[in-house]
């Protein structure tokens, strides 16, 4: 196994950063919580994970003040560069935001913050963050959003097809589309076309413990330390 050197962003409103310095670390992986305001990362960094929370307190949008801040020119250049990059749910949405992933995230469609545990199908496994689950693969992953609802115009979802771009759809538990929160064919997670940048809205970082109800998060997170 491969030790990495994960860096963690840290921005006002994030909550999640340390489930997430739990998680990485349990797979026996060095962190580093890194403040917004830094300009650089870390060096060799291995990956970056930009976490859930409340980035401003999603103030004008969610994400949308976030991806001014200075760490997020490093993100640019790191991502450039073919480095890693893992938003999770306000990750995702900062990711979104800052044009390094398409798409748009909006409102849940019935205006109401999510909070459960949500099954989610595995559709594309050929990239460094899912190749250790298998296409198919039903994962028990919760979910913690108002703003989940992942949009895409017509062209833009035919290039996620064609690209194998799609990693997640939210499904039920015999792994058939279930509609969560309005997401354009029930979408719960993309990469960009190069698959080095990724993005969920589903919080693997809370699924490491089967006493908390799953450890489907391991088998997630587990991808980066093989590729």
């Amino acid at each position: 196994m491969k030790k990495l050197l994960v860096s963690i962003l840290q921005f006002p409103g994030t909550n999640c950063e340390y489930d997430t310095v739990y998680a990485v670390e349990k797979l026996g992986h060095d962190t580093r919580v890194v403040w917004h305001k830094e300009n650089k990362l870390p060096v060799n960094t291995d990956l970056v994970i930009i976490p859930g929370g409340f980035s401003y307190g999603d103030y004008l949008r969610s994400g949308s003040i976030a991806r001014f801040s200075p760490i997020m020119n490093a993100i640019k250049e790191y991502a450039a560069s073919g480095g890693r990059v893992l938003g999770i749910c306000n990750g995702f949405q900062i990711l979104t935001e800052m044009g390094l992933l398409p798409g748009a995230l909006k409102r849940n469609n019935n205006l109401h913050f999510v909070s459960k545990k949500q099954t989610i199908k595995v559709i594309n496994n050929d990239n460094a963050f899912l190749n250790q689950c298998k296409k198919g693969d039903i994962l028990n992953i919760p979910v913690a959003h108002a703003d989940g609802n992942y949009y895409i115009d017509d062209w833009g979802y035919e290039e996620l097809v064609k690209n194998g771009q799609i990693l997640l759809r939210y499904c039920d538990n015999n792994g058939e589309s279930k509609v969560l929160n309005g997401s354009v064919q029930q979408i719960a997670g993309i990469c960009n076309s190069e698959k080095n940048i990724f993005g969920l809205m589903p919080h693997p970082e809370r699924a490491m413990e089967l006493i908390l109800g799953s450890e489907d998060g391991i088998r997630m997170l587990k991808g980066f330390q093989n590729r």
